[in-house]
């Protein structure tokens, strides 16, 4: 199943959260895969260098994940420690913080069109 989930990160903090994605620790990557993921990409709309319109005041993140089942992804990296501290890591730096809650496993965007 493909996933596309929206955080936001703090328009302050930019620079720190694309330094913690160059640095996510192996054994949460591992951990990610053995949840069922096949791919996750996280693209960030409004760059600094972006006009007023495109920052939008912030900086929406937009993920894109592949998985087995979504739901079982969320409740088997929830409890790990090396998620709960990327967790706590991330929502020093985020508005919209990715959503671990049995109502988050629903909550990606919705699908308007896909090319046939």
């Amino acid at each position: 199943m493909r996933v596309a989930p929206h955080t936001k990160v703090r328009a302050d903090r930019i620079d720190r959260y694309e330094a913690a994605h160059r640095e996510v620790p192996v054994e949460l990557t591992d951990a990610i895969r053995a949840a069922g993921a096949t791919s996750w990409t996280i693209w960030r709309w409004g760059s600094p260098r972006a006009s007023a319109f495109e920052r939008g005041g912030g900086a929406d993140v937009f993920h894109v994940l592949d998985c087995e089942d979504y739901g079982r992804l969320l409740a088997e990296l929830k409890e790990l420690p090396v998620d709960v501290a990327w967790q706590a890591r991330m929502v020093e730096l985020l508005d919209v913080v990715h959503d671990y809650s049995d109502e988050g496993a629903d909550a990606g965007l919705p699908v308007v069109w896909e090319l046939p």
